[in-house]
């Protein structure tokens, strides 16, 4: 059996964050999850992920500058994390706004969980 890969869910709605976290959990994800971009950093001040999916609109730190914060990490093989934006307004950003933050790829908000399942899959393997 494959190692538990570990997600990391920066979400401030918890709504979106319980469904996403249900449906991972089902496909045998390890979930932690964060309201903000700072929870965020934190979070991997002490711990490691395979895989974050960042929200772009949160309150304190947004998901553009937090994943530029970690992009600027000293320990390489953090700040080379695979990071999916989740947005509600992707409309205000462009594939090269997500590209230059360091983001590899963007799911539109609501969420196709079969997508996301599957793009997930794509990045941790």
């Amino acid at each position: 059996m494959a190692e538990t890969k570990k997600v990391l869910i920066a979400e401030d709605s918890s709504v979106i964050q319980n469904l996403t976290k249900k449906i991972l959990m089902m496909q045998n994800y390890s979930i932690h999850s964060a309201k903000n971009g700072e929870q965020v950093l934190k979070a991997l001040e002490t711990d490691s992920f395979d895989i974050i999916l960042m929200d772009i609109n949160m309150p304190k730190m947004d998901g553009m500058e937090c994943t530029r914060a970690i992009r600027a990490l000293d320990d390489k093989e953090k700040s080379a994390i695979p990071i999916i934006a989740i947005t509600g307004n992707a409309k205000n950003y462009s594939i090269e706004d997500f590209k230059e933050a360091g983001i590899n790829e963007y799911l539109q908000k609501p969420l196709n969980f079969d997508q996301l399942v599957e793009t997930v899959k794509k990045l941790t393997h």
